[in-house]
């Protein structure tokens, strides 16, 4: 989804409980905000640094508070992984909110559980995708496959070890939605906007365990 207003990123994350921005460096200045930014030497954040920020995430107030983690893309695997034990559970009152210039360096399973936007400005979507090569073209693959390539795509990806596999296709998928996205806007083709539905269901039943090479092609088609 797009959005052109910094200043409503607030407004649209105290619609759900985990949403991440996909934005240029931005400063968030409000009450009831919790941040959490890279160490300043080692320019990461480590899970010790995750594990304090999300005990503040126990507040029984009745209002709204954010916990904000800047370069949410600084987040070793074992730092995002801590994070999702935040999102078990969730308070009503707590919004999580991932500031990033790139998504698809984010977990699947951060990405599968959140709402993604993406600031509608030329900085933000014509930014490089950050994803490996094989990860790229197998999106790309992914994109403008016909029939008979989705099945060679699903078997290919099904063939992986079952959590290896499943990570991996999430990575594929949703590096393919963040390029349909970027290339739409960077040409105002809707043509590119086609395939969007297909991919984003593809990926909510990827998230949900479903069958790998089934779901490919069945929601491909």
């Amino acid at each position: 989804m797009f959005f052109n207003d910094l200043n409503k990123i607030q407004d649209i994350a105290a619609r759900t409980n985990f949403a991440i921005f996909s934005v240029p460096e931005i400063k968030l200045d409000s009450k009831n905000i919790f941040c959490l930014y890279p160490d300043e030497k080692k320019h990461k954040i480590s899970v010790d640094m995750v594990r304090e920020f999300i005990t503040h995430a126990t507040t029984t107030s009745s209002s709204d508070y954010f916990f904000i983690v800047y370069s949410a893309e600084t987040m070793n695997e074992e730092a995002q992984n801590a994070f999702l034990k935040a999102l078990e559970e969730p308070n009503e009152q707590c919004h999580f909110v991932l500031l990033t210039k790139a998504p698809s360096m984010l977990l699947p399973t951060i990405l599968s559980r959140a709402q993604i936007y993406y600031y509608q400005n030329s900085d933000t979507l014509s930014s490089q995708i950050e994803a490996d090569e094989t990860i790229k073209n197998f999106a790309k693959r992914l994109i403008v496959a016909r029939p008979n390539d989705l099945i060679k795509i699903a078997t290919e990806l099904h063939a992986k070890k079952d959590d290896e596999g499943r990570n991996f296709a999430l990575s594929v998928v949703g590096t393919a939605i963040e390029i349909l996205y970027k290339t739409y806007f960077a040409t105002n083709n809707k043509k590119f906007l086609q395939k969007l539905p297909n991919l984003l269901s593809l990926y909510d039943n990827l998230a949900m365990n479903g069958n790998i090479k089934l779901h490919i092609v069945a929601d491909m088609l």
